[in-house]
């Protein structure tokens, strides 16, 4: 494969793109053939699959070159052989469902398998392990992360839970009022773009617009806080070195960048209340007050819980928003950038790094739970 790719690069550019462009379509070539055209009957088909069996290890063969390949080919026609014998054993028996369904989930399956659970487990044994992965020392990385004097440890579980507390419920709250009110209003459309709008700005983004918002120096000041502050006749102040200010000003661009994303869901969910709801609790007298917390919020329980889940998930890995601004200083660091500072160290502290990755999993996994319990409920429901 190595060699296949040096190959490309060696030819021209408008080359490249074509050899490119045929490669991927025989490899979708070979993923039709063997979803669509392998299980069906008949003896075209059957040819087919025989031109298979010999020309896959002729190619092998020549892409290797005898002496090297001899050992492939056995294993290849072998293995493409027995698939073959299975497809028509499927085809002749008319189960080829079996087939497309194991087809479909074995790349999703392969990745999940690739790329969650196999570092998922190499994570979780390294949470026991010593920092440079020598030896078993039980709990102590753990101790470590809720011990006082731990550098990024404590203090990061901390701001976590105050992370957790206030911008998921503040989010979703203002989320909420702007989806009651601008729906309501004349220019919703335009209203419902600008509120929306810092949900496609990333968080990366959206912490430096709100680094210069924060900005403080000496003389003429660039941050617009301090601009404010200094036409009051007041004194600029350095907001981020000031704890727990700078920690609460930080999740202010959490909830920023959420609101909008609260907003589009809880409007959808008050749009699909039946009318008849609002209307016979207009004729019972209510106000609207009373209509919103009996009708409005009731209707759209679930969906509140759901964006509620979704803000609360973010909060707990939030890692952007840190390291854009205060790089974990003046005691603002939480578990998801305390966890890639320390594996960053030099030398990695990866029994550290890999206890507050196991850390934020076990807090992560309440909401997902809880979430599936409640959909699953909705579904009953239905």
């Amino acid at each position: 494969m190595a060699g296949f790719f040096a190959w490309i690069a060696s030819l021209p550019q408008l080359l490249q793109i074509v050899v490119v462009i045929a490669a991927f379509l025989v490899v979708v070539g070979l993923v039709l053939f063997f979803i669509e055209f392998a299980p069906r009957l008949g003896r075209r088909y059957t040819i087919m699959r025989l031109a298979v069996a010999v020309l896959a290890p002729v190619a092998v063969m020549l892409a290797l070159g005898v002496e090297a390949a001899a050992f492939w080919i056995v294993i290849i026609a072998a293995a493409i052989g027995a698939l073959l014998w299975w497809l028509d054993q499927r085809s002749r028996s008319d189960r080829g469902g079996l087939l497309l369904l194991i087809a479909f989930l074995a790349p999703a399956i392969g990745l999940l398998v690739l790329g969650l659970a196999y570092p998922s487990i190499r994570t979780l044994v390294a949470a026991f392990l010593s920092n440079n992965g020598s030896k078993f020392v039980g709990l102590d990385n753990f101790v470590w992360v809720f011990s006082p004097g731990a550098q990024g440890g404590l203090i990061a579980v901390i701001n976590t839970l105050v992370w957790l507390l206030i911008a998921p419920i503040v989010a979703t709250a203002i989320g909420l009022a702007y989806a009651v009110f601008v729906d309501k209003s004349r220019g919703e459309k335009v209203l419902k773009v600008f509120i929306f709008m810092p949900v496609a700005i990333s968080l990366v983004g959206a912490s430096i617009i709100w680094k210069f918002f924060y900005a403080y120096q000496q003389g003429s000041q660039i941050g617009l806080l301090n601009q404010i502050v200094v036409w009051f006749g007041g004194e600029p102040v350095n907001w981020l070195q000031s704890y727990p200010l700078n920690m609460l000003l930080l999740i202010v661009i959490l909830i920023w960048s959420q609101a909008g994303f609260a907003m589009v869901l809880l409007s959808s969910a008050i749009k699909a209340i039946p009318t008849e709801q609002i209307e016979a609790a207009e004729l019972d007298g209510t106000n609207a007050w009373q209509r919103f917390w009996n009708v409005t919020v009731p209707g759209i329980r679930p969906t509140i819980i759901v964006v509620w889940i979704t803000i609360s998930i973010t909060a707990l890995k939030v890692y952007d928003i840190i390291a854009t601004t205060t790089a974990g200083q003046n005691d603002t660091t939480v578990l998801g950038y305390a966890m890639v500072r320390q594996f960053a160290l030099l030398p990695p502290q990866t029994g550290h790094s890999a206890a507050l990755a196991v850390l934020i999993f076990l807090l992560v996994t309440p909401f997902i739970v809880y979430n599936a319990r409640n959909l699953r409920k909705q579904r009953l429901g239905r």
